[in-house]
């Protein structure tokens, strides 16, 4: 037991590790994203959707692998692409940086508030999945009967709700069960989840925001 115990603590640094990875691989991609034909990101659109649908399934008998983890980021850094590339034409470099300084400065924050308190924010899982849904249910009416400027720019701050939520939910969920190594690979996918949905929400605020000046 109480080895058990001492190798869930000591895979947390590895979550860290797999995190700051999948982010390297994101940016890969998202360099990628340059040279990769427009006719081609929406088939990899639907292989992220179903590969993050496949993890869903999978976890309940095991875990992801690493494999798995960073080709997901890879590709989904290729999809981010024309988000980014949207944006830098319409904001300019130095509101994308805001974004992205914003989400970093919010998402740590969260991290070392979920992993230092004696709280415990297990129950927030079910209201946070509920809260989910019906982002999805909305990004997906939103697809067929475009929302106002004003109906978006709540959807994206309920958005930074939800997400800061998860952060919170997720760091603390570790600190709390710990991390098996198995584990790893599946924990930092889901940070890595997080922080790039967190930022989109943000960067979907200050392009409102910025648009309506």
């Amino acid at each position: 037991m109480i080895e058990t115990v001492y190798k869930q603590e000591n895979a947390l640094p590895a979550v860290l590790r797999a995190f700051a990875i999948s982010l390297a691989f994101a940016l890969f991609g998202l360099i990628a994203g340059v040279f990769v034909p427009p006719a081609l990101i929406l088939p990899l659109v639907m292989v992220e959707i179903g590969m993050l649908l496949f993890a869903f399934f999978l976890r309940r008998r095991k875990s992801i692998s690493y494999t798995f983890l960073f080709t997901f980021t890879f590709i989904s850094g290729i999809t981010t692409y024309p988000v980014i590339s949207y944006y830098l034409v319409s904001m300019g470099a130095n509101l994308v940086l805001a974004a992205v300084g914003t989400t970093f400065i919010v998402f740590t924050g969260l991290a070392i508030y979920a992993t230092t308190t004696k709280r415990d924010f297990s129950f927030l899982g079910g209201f946070l999945m509920a809260a989910l849904l019906a982002l999805i249910s909305i990004g997906l009416f939103n697809f067929f009967f475009p929302l106002s400027s004003g109906g978006m720019l709540a959807y994206s701050f309920i958005g930074v709700l939800v997400f800061s939520g998860f952060v919170l939910y997720d760091f603390n969920r570790m600190k709390q069960m710990g991390v098996s190594p198995e584990e790893v690979p599946t924990m930092a996918l889901n940070l890595y989840l997080d922080i790039l949905n967190l930022f989109l929400s943000i960067l979907r605020i200050f392009g409102i925001l910025s648009s309506n000046d």
